[in-house]
């Protein structure tokens, strides 16, 4: 079984590799998924199974090639393994490209009724909902009459989905084409039992898996640092301070690939298990390495390649707002609960 795994994982990531060479600036992310899932790129380990680093690794490319095409292809992915970790009725179909929209301000809330006929109703606006035009199916949370968190799969072509323009005025991530989607006696089918999809271990590795894709972006960004601290051709000269901006960079993302690995390889240890220290750990440390990376980059590189280099400054306009998805001290401090409230310290060598 395990070489069964690695067999299709090994094809998986040849063809996205084909794919992510075929693509040409600028990246459509609509389109560009459309032919990412048709090719079956989509056909990634499931967390957990044992080779969650190649699924983050994946995950690292499309975010290194675009952010906006990775925020669509990782909630696409992360759909695919929720169905399978909580056994949903509505099975992905062939060619399907799904979204999970799941944040909850507190402004929106999307009402879930369960109808005799084994179906749900959903009433109610949901918020963030990434790529929505381009989706045929989405996950979508909301709450039942009895105040519960219910998860519910859909299809997006009903009459009664319409979708908003919140007015996004942010440079970065625009081509995710996020919208707010109201719902208006829209059908779906219950996922899991209600509070399920928060409550199972994946919640928490598919964070992680989002942090991968920020890791991906921040890989691009330092490469372009990296070929600027060359030595131009034919001269021995290189800018010292360059250098120095590159070697922060380097340590920077060393650190936080240690730390995606090192939660790869506890979730694929106790699958059943959240593992909320290491992936928590792994989103911050991907944070705090695109913080540094973003600065030493503009430092080291000046204005010139951000206005003039269309791929990269995308990418430094995408990464700050991509990264925002984490709560930032929120999130560190969640953390820090977490370290306080061990019985020996977690930092012996």
């Amino acid at each position: 079984m395990f070489r069964t795994i690695n067999r299709a994982t090994r094809a998986a990531a040849d063809l996205l590799d084909e794919q992510l060479a075929d693509m040409v600036w600028p990246v459509v992310p609509g389109q560009s998924l459309r032919a990412l899932v048709d090719a079956g790129c989509d056909a990634l380990p499931m967390p957990g199974s044992g080779d969650t680093l190649s699924r983050w690794k994946t995950l690292a490319k499309v975010g290194a090639a675009d952010l906006g095409l990775a925020k669509l292809f990782e909630g696409h992915t992360d759909a695919l393994a929720i169905l399978a970790e909580l056994h949903g009725a509505a099975g992905p179909l062939a060619g399907s490209r799904w979204g999970v929209w799941c944040a909850e301000p507190p402004q929106y809330r999307v009402g879930i009724t369960c109808l005799t006929d084994g179906r749900v109703e959903l009433n109610g606006i949901k918020a963030w909902c990434s790529g929505a035009l381009d989706l045929t199916h989405a996950l979508v949370s909301g709450w039942d009459r009895a105040g519960r968190p219910c998860l519910a799969a859909l299809h997006l072509d009903q009459a009664g989905v319409t979708m908003i323009d919140p007015g996004w005025h942010a440079v970065g991530m625009r081509t995710s084409a996020t919208v707010n989607v109201r719902f208006d006696r829209v059908f779906g089918t219950l996922v899991g039992a209600p509070g399920a999809y928060v409550d199972r271990p994946g919640f928490l590795h598919g964070g992680a898996g989002v942090a991968a894709c920020w890791y991906g972006g921040v890989t691009r960004v330092a490469q372009r640092l990296r070929l600027a601290a060359s030595a131009p051709s034919g001269l021995e000269h290189v800018d010292p301070f360059r250098l120095a901006h590159l070697g922060a960079a380097d340590t920077a993302l060393a650190q936080a690939r240690a730390v995606l690995r090192e939660a790869a390889s506890a979730i694929d240890a106790a699958p059943d298990d959240g593992c909320a220290l290491v992936t928590a750990r792994a989103r911050l440390a991907v944070e705090a390495a695109a913080e540094e990376v973003l600065l030493r980059a503009a430092r080291a590189l000046g204005a010139g390649p951000m206005c003039q280099d269309a791929a990269f400054a995308q990418a430094m306009a995408d990464l700050p707002v991509f990264i925002r998805q984490s709560h930032a001290e929120r999130d560190q401090a969640a953390h820090g609960a977490l370290v306080a409230a061990l019985t020996e310290p977690p930092w012996i060598l």
